[in-house]
């Protein structure tokens, strides 16, 4: 009877150490994708702060530019249609990040695909 009890202790502590290394794979897995996704979401944030900074400068210059040639007759109309130009296209910025925002994000989905791997291999969630 000793020889049965250890047969299975032997084969409960392989069990372990093999749920114990795939809940190790995936956690380093999920680990990589968290940090992968940090580093694409600052690149995108220096990226956009850059963007917006030169074409601040560009708009700013280019609404003086035609301020000054439009300066003799027509320089408040102008400033009215530069000033309409820049509202609509915030408001159309907006309306686009808004959708950026909504769509969501593909954070951890090689993580979900590997773990629906795990169950299906396992059988666990058949019915």
């Amino acid at each position: 009877m000793p020889e049965a009890s250890s047969g299975l202790m032997a084969s409960v502590r392989r069990l372990l150490s093999t749920a114990t290394a795939i809940a190790s794979t995936r956690l380093e897995l999920l680990a990589n994708e968290l940090h992968e996704e940090r580093l694409r979401l600052t690149q995108m944030l220096f990226f956009a702060l850059s963007a917006l900074f030169c074409f601040g400068m560009a708009m700013l210059l280019l609404t003086l530019l035609i301020v000054v040639l439009f300066w003799d007759e027509h320089r408040l109309a102008a400033l009215g249609v530069m000033s309409v130009l820049f509202l609509v296209s915030g408001a159309l910025m907006v309306a686009l990040l808004r959708s950026k925002a909504e769509a969501g994000s593909k954070l951890f989905s090689a993580s979900l695909a590997e773990l629906a791997k795990d169950r299906e291999q396992l059988g666990v969630g058949r019915e």
